[in-house]
């Protein structure tokens, strides 16, 4: 796989695929700017060295249809402050008005396509839309990490129809830190994984099997491997048709001599509201109209204590409902305790970004990723779509 560093820009028009799928409040306003921000040193580059830059993204599920409210005008907008120079959202993302902003482009010039989305041949990686799209470009970037685990045009679709293709800076940090957490983790290796289903975990789990020495595991996703253990959650989220998959789970991590921690107290409600009163119990049955929100203190003193003697640590998924201040507490301290570990800690996108600012830790992380479901798939697998497509 060839880095940016490798090429020569002056005078290219670069197709540069970036993440800058970020949350919008009500008023249509970038709540965060975490990922464009992240894509900066990469587009600074490519202007320094003479580069043509149509940069590209993704905002939020349009569809394949024009939403107004997922416009990348106002994400256009925030790269141009970030940026310090003007930068020219296009109109579409493909089409004889954007054959013309391409054609009319100058070295240091910046355009922003259309959310990629608005087209349906986006996501069905159409081979028609993919040659439209690499139409005039001479080099194809990929900075988008967060979206390189879909066989998209943008993502893999394009790449076929442009002469030259490599990786931005962002993309090379998420690659050397993640192969980190796979090929040569120094040890103990302790991976912490909360978040509400099992489904979306089990191939990093299995993954994890062969590579961690202690998994712990929070959030609602802990209830179904308890239910797969003929423990009664109360109205604890629980999926059913993962049962099997879980015993298979916990018969091998046994097998294996893995330390797979599940919590030993539960932080219970009757009703996932700010208004409802915590109670902690620490035992089975959970009463019958009781929900499990959070992991209770003793399970935060056990898990904080195995992060402390990890030199590895990877993270993705929080540990109750950390949005309702009630059920915050253990998601918050393993937070801090990840912080304050000596280790090299290796956070995974999403949700887990979101507790890590709410915590005030996120400058004591090694490496955030900016991806929540690739550092996931990348940490399974060991690669993505996007980035096969590079080599």
């Amino acid at each position: 796989m060839k880095l940016i560093r490798e090429i020569n820009f002056e005078n290219k028009k670069v197709f540069l695929r970036v993440d800058f799928n970020v949350p919008l409040d009500e008023m249509g306003v970038v709540k965060d700017d975490t990922r464009i921000r992240a894509a900066l040193p990469t587009v600074r580059y490519l202007l320094d060295a003479g580069a043509m830059l149509i940069v590209a993204s993704h905002l939020g599920r349009p569809k394949g249809k024009y939403d107004p409210k997922l416009s990348l005008k106002p994400v256009a907008q925030r790269f141009q402050e970030l940026l310090g120079q003007p930068v020219t959202l296009a109109p579409d993302v493909i089409g004889p008005e954007v054959e013309r902003l391409k054609s009319q482009l100058k070295p240091g010039d910046i355009i922003v396509l259309e959310n990629l989305r608005f087209h349906p041949g986006e996501t069905a990686n159409d081979e028609a839309f993919s040659r439209e799209l690499a139409s005039q470009i001479d080099v194809y970037v990929n900075d988008a990490f967060g979206a390189s685990h879909r066989s998209h045009a943008s993502v893999t679709g394009m790449v076929r129809f442009v002469p030259e293709k490599a990786a931005g800076f962002l993309m090379e940090k998420e690659i050397t830190y993640l192969r980190k957490a796979i090929e040569d983790p120094e040890k103990p290796y302790v991976a912490i994984l909360g978040g509400a289903k099992v489904s979306d975990k089990i191939p990093i789990i299995e993954s994890l099997l062969d590579k961690a020495d202690v998994i712990l595991i929070g959030g609602a996703m802990a209830y179904t491997f308890f239910k797969a253990m003929g423990m009664e959650v109360g109205r604890s989220l629980v999926e059913m048709d993962q049962l099997e998959k879980a015993q298979t789970i916990l018969k091998k991590a046994q097998a294996k001599g893995i330390g797979f921690h599940l919590p030993v107290d539960h932080v219970v409600t009757p009703s996932l509201t700010s208004e409802s009163i915590p109670t902690i119990v620490e035992s089975f049955p959970i009463p019958l109209e009781m929900i499990a929100a959070d992991i209770g203190p003793k399970t935060i003193t056990m898990f904080t204590s195995l992060i402390n003697q990890a030199k590895t640590i990877f993270w993705n998924g929080p540990l109750g409902v950390f949005e309702i201040e009630a059920f915050s507490q253990g998601t918050m301290a393993i937070a801090k305790a990840i912080a304050a570990s000596s280790a090299i800690s290796i956070v995974g996108g999403g949700d887990s970004i979101s507790a890590l600012k709410k915590a005030g830790v996120t400058s004591q992380i090694t490496h955030v990723s900016t991806g929540g479901g690739a550092s996931l798939e990348f940490i399974a697998y060991g690669t993505l779509p996007g980035i096969e497509a590079l080599e």
